[in-house]
């Protein structure tokens, strides 16, 4: 029979190699958890409103096209002025010039037949009741394009933390159905994400030029602040 004699140095590489791997394999083993999801819902009156409201003319040359619109814009600021609006709260959102083109022809490049300026302004109120008298002192005035209306409120932050605890007990709820039907008990948990929440809903109307418009009706109704958050809890058996 021959013996085999192993080197001390060899020994203690394949031992350190054995302890280094142990725990590297440890930790692919995901550790026991129910994860859940947990919604909630909080509903408040808008106390901020924004409007996108803006002049669009049309002329045979740049420079007619670029008067005329500033004309008319020159007129709408002035109303809205007139209005009590604080000029922090009105802000130049777009200001455009391009030339409009004749239908593709067969030969020869396409001919230009006109010119269109724009410009854009977004307003924003602190009184939404005042929305719809805006919106009609605005085409009034001038404006050929009004859309873009947005309801906020003003304290989202703090419905949206009442939302979150609302969310994390409706989550914790359902944690504990699957715990109780399983046989297990709930730990700490281990993380916690929460989901978006949906923007507001935009109104958009577009006015002729020239047309005589009607009063405006604008009902701002309720925000409703949505908050989605999936946790994982750590569970373990009854009685441990």
């Amino acid at each position: 029979m021959r013996l085999t004699k192993h080197h001390p140095a060899l020994a203690g590489v394949i031992a350190a190699g054995t302890l280094l791997a142990a725990p590297a394999l440890a930790q692919t083993v995901p550790p026991a958890m129910i994860s859940v999801s947990g919604e909630a819902s909080v509903s408040a009156p808008p106390d901020l409103a924004q409007i996108d409201a803006g002049v669009t003319s049309q002329a045979k040359s740049a420079r007619e096209a670029s008067e005329a619109n500033n004309a008319v814009m020159g007129k709408v600021l002035l109303a809205l002025k007139a209005a009590d609006i604080d000029q922090k709260d009105i802000q130049t959102s777009r200001l455009s010039l391009q030339p409009e083109y004749a239908p593709n022809r067969p030969n020869g490049p396409p001919a230009i037949v006109s010119y269109r300026a724009s410009n854009r302004v977004t307003i924003r109120l602190h009184d939404v009741l005042k929305v719809a008298s805006t919106i009609d002192m605005l085409v009034a005035a001038g404006a050929t394009d009004i859309g873009g209306i947005n309801f906020t409120v003003s304290n989202a932050s703090k419905l949206l933390d009442d939302a979150r605890e609302q969310a994390v007990a409706d989550a914790r709820r359902k944690a504990e159905i699957y715990a109780r039907a399983t046989g297990v008990t709930l730990g700490a948990p281990l993380s916690i994400t929460e989901g978006g929440s949906p923007g507001p809903i935009p109104f958009y109307r577009r006015m002729a030029v020239g047309m005589a418009a009607s009063p405006t009706p604008v009902a701002q109704g309720e925000e409703t602040l949505e908050v989605n958050v999936s946790v994982s809890w750590s569970i373990k058996q009854a009685g441990q």
